[in-house]
């Protein structure tokens, strides 16, 4: 009785293991007949992966000066705000932060903490960055990207933002 128990155990755990990994054998087997069959599909995903600008703009000086470029791209489904390499501010700000502003030209310090997405501190005074922006955020809402010092409610600089052709800003 013992020895039938034994072999029955032995086969149910040979099931056990090779099951899983058949079923993902046939998973990769389905994935890449799937490709190989229908290139146009693949290309079409690879196409998504890439970051697409919804709108861009200039920044000019306010309370410093404020350099460079920002814009607003698209990338697997994900918004982030990108500085160019050009970007730079003034590094007198104790607690600068990057802000979506929902007017062309923001105030000097703010009275309205309504009128903005806040989206983190300045990573450093200049050079490329890029920080994400919350997907509830319907960036078509917002026409500004502002360098604020929060501690000193001052704005340094602002670009406003164009969009960029018929991309959608959702």
């Amino acid at each position: 009785m013992k020895l039938n128990q034994l072999v029955l155990l032995s086969a149910t755990s040979l099931i056990i293991t090779t099951v899983p990994v058949l079923g993902q054998a046939a998973q990769i087997t389905a994935s890449q007949n799937l490709n190989n069959t229908n290139a146009s599909n693949h290309s079409i995903l690879v196409a998504q992966g890439k970051s697409m600008a919804v709108a861009s703009g200039k920044f000019m000086a306010a309370e410093q000066k404020t350099t460079g470029s920002a814009r607003i791209v698209t990338e697997s489904g994900h918004r982030y705000l990108e500085l160019d390499n050009a970007f730079s501010t003034s590094n007198q700000g104790p607690d600068l932060h990057v802000l979506l502003d929902t007017t062309g030209k923001p105030p000097q310090a703010y009275k309205n903490q309504g009128s903005f997405v806040n989206l983190g501190r300045l990573q450093k005074y200049n050079g490329t960055q890029r920080y994400p922006i919350p997907d509830a955020v319907n960036v078509a809402n917002f026409k500004s990207v502002v360098i604020w010092c929060r501690m000193a409610n001052a704005t340094f600089g602002y670009a406003p933002l164009q969009a960029s052709g018929s991309v959608s800003a959702r």
